[in-house]
């Protein structure tokens, strides 16, 4: 496991984005196993806590459910599962607007940029 932490966003958020990017791209599959909060903790170098806190939050997001003295898993939902790459990729998409929406780029020359450069980074 390796999150890249910023100084922006809580840790427990930044650890919930991580598993959201992970189902998102299928490194983890529905009910798949994850790792206790402790060895997470460890694993990444964070407060026990904050591991808790990150699983409480993925828990009431639907993301992971958690039976009496069994490991955590990732949901078999398909619903919220769905959800979750287009939640991200809304997210990222409202982020680059708002941050060129001052500069006053027609769109089709903005689509083209974004066009030219995804298709540019993927192949090189």
């Amino acid at each position: 496991m390796n999150v890249n932490f910023n100084n922006r966003d809580p840790v427990y958020l930044q650890v919930v984005r991580y598993f959201k990017e992970k189902i998102a791209i299928g490194d983890l599959v529905p009910g798949e196993e994850i790792p206790s909060r402790r060895e997470l903790a460890n694993r990444i170098k964070i407060n026990p806590n904050t591991a808790q806190r990150a699983y409480k939050e993925m828990e009431e997001q639907g993301l992971i459910h958690t039976e009496r003295n069994h490991p955590s898993k990732i949901t078999t939902d398909e619903k919220i599962l769905s959800k979750v790459r287009e939640a991200l990729l809304l997210e990222a998409v409202e982020t680059f607007v708002t941050s060129v929406r001052s500069i006053n780029v027609p769109v089709d020359e903005l689509l083209n940029l974004v066009r030219t450069k995804y298709t540019d980074d993927k192949e090189a």
